[in-house]
């Protein structure tokens, strides 16, 4: 059934590899990890943090880190496997349409469509924040209707600074993959010396009775505070989709997703013990919870500088997620299931010029009007639906094409992909109903677009509709 039909691994290099692909490889195994390190640090640990201890988790935050990063650590092995064998844009999208079928394929990027446009919409959101606490340090203020997203009864009603950073995002992304990368790298490096410093200074703060009691909420709080923290781990899904622009991506692409996660990793559980440990978890639900514990401690001089971090360490985050997001139009327009203009790309910069300030539209409204908490749901969701996709692929690939060359290999298989989707399984029912309903109206809205578009204008389809035409052509010879 033409449904699912498939692209073919070799169709799927030749449009990643020269003259197939209109993007310009220019990345490397560092530029990747920075990236991926980019991506994963920054809302995580300065926004979310605070709102799942106070909610959830309280000190057991650790475990939901723990969690969550042993679910993140099975997927990645599965997508650095995918990433090695398929280095295509458009990351578990592609993989889907490769292993599963267009139908399934679509289904996927309509996902991750929700996934890094409510991604970037929050961690635009949570750079407001950290700005306009920056700027009250210097007694500057906006008008209070301007800070924060639509609610009536708070007085706001657009959060103006998330709006213009995603338009400052937007005009260094259009400049190219190189001078993005080039300038993430660097914000990089500054965040994690932030970091670094709230472990240096926060330490010797630490009062162990703040951890008790550890677990308030139960075991049920660590997991629902592990599918809330989930969302600061979705980077490495986003170095896939860089994989058009990697030079050698069968070996720096795995490099990239793994060495990413495991640095992230280690950090997220040592600042979150910190964090709990001096401030008592109640009082963690707050915009910026490191800054202010810092503050509760009265390290003010260190408070400024994590701000400061936090916002560069956001802006990062930002960053790789818009590009992240223009790629995966880029890939799904140049399919057919989204209009051609998505996968139009720029001469001189050999970015997708158009895609990427349609991107900017579609975070710049979600960021304006849409509180926090629900766009980390939502995000969560679509990730972990791409993850149990994404692990369940290689299953089926390994089973349908077990000679496609692999230069990295996940380990334990069936086990690990079985694993990745068990641990991810378990998270995303641990989400509110409120989100599953949601995600369910994204999809239904989804199969609208395909059934009433994208399945028409499949590029797959019209190769099919020239082979029937070719030999009805033939037979009436």
């Amino acid at each position: 059934m033409d449904l699912f039909r498939k692209k073919s691994i070799p169709q799927l290099l030749k449009e990643s590899e020269g003259k197939g692909s209109a993007l310009k490889k220019d990345l490397g195994g560092f530029d990747l990890t920075m990236l991926g390190i980019g991506a994963i640090i920054g809302t995580g640990i300065f926004v979310l943090t605070g709102v799942a201890a106070a909610e959830h988790a309280g000190p057991a935050l650790i475990l939901s880190f723990i969690l969550a990063g042993l679910s993140c650590v099975f997927a990645a092995l599965c997508y650095a496997e995918f990433a090695s064998s398929v280095p295509a844009s458009g990351s578990a999208y592609t993989y889907s349409y490769a292993s599963f079928g267009e139908l399934f394929a679509w289904i996927m990027g309509w996902a991750l469509i929700l996934e890094y446009g409510f991604a970037s919409s929050a961690v635009a959101s949570g750079w407001s924040g950290y700005f306009q606490g920056l700027l009250a340090g210097f007694n500057i203020h906006f008008p209070k209707a301007l800070t924060s997203a639509y609610d009536p009864s708070a007085g706001t009603y657009v959060d103006l600074p998330a709006i213009l950073i995603v338009l400052v995002i937007t005009l260094l992304l259009t400049q190219g993959v190189r001078k993005s990368a080039r300038l993430n790298a660097i914000m990089v490096l500054i965040k994690l010396a932030v970091v670094l410093l709230f472990i240096f200074v926060g330490v010797g703060y630490v009062k162990p009775d703040n951890w008790t009691p550890f677990m308030p909420f139960g075991f049920d709080g660590v997991a629902t505070g592990a599918a809330t923290v989930f969302f600061a781990y979705i980077g490495f899904d986003a170095v896939s989709t860089a994989a058009e622009e990697v030079k050698n991506p069968m070996k720096n692409m795995p490099i990239g997703i793994i060495a990413s996660l495991l640095v992230c990793t280690v950090l997220y559980i040592i600042v979150s013990g910190i964090l709990t440990g001096i401030v008592p978890y109640t009082e963690l639900n707050v915009k910026n919870p490191v800054a202010f514990a810092l503050n509760f401690i009265h390290q003010d001089w260190a408070a400024g500088l994590i701000s400061l971090g936090a916002i560069i360490g956001i802006t990062t985050v930002l960053l790789v997620m818009m590009y992240g997001q223009t790629r995966l139009f880029y890939s799904i327009s140049r399919d057919g299931l989204l209009p051609g203009i998505l996968s139009k790309v720029n001469t001189k910069t050999k970015v997708p010029t158009v895609g990427t300030w349609i991107t900017a539209v579609l975070v710049s409204f979600f960021s304006g009007v849409v509180p926090l908490g629900k766009l980390a749901e939502l995000t969560n969701i679509g990730t972990l639906f791409a993850f149990i996709f994404v692990s369940i692929g290689i299953l089926v690939l390994r089973k349908t094409q077990p000679d496609l060359p692999r230069a990295f290999k996940v380990p334990f298989v069936p086990w690990i992909p079985i694993l990745a989707v068990l641990f991810c399984g378990y998270l995303v029912f641990q989400l509110p109903a409120l989100t599953w309903a949601s995600f369910g109206i994204w999809l239904i809205i989804g199969l609208a677009v395909y059934f009433l578009y994208g399945r028409k204008h499949s590029k797959l389809n019209s190769k099919q509709e020239e082979k029937k035409d070719s030999s009805k052509f033939a037979k009436s010879m």
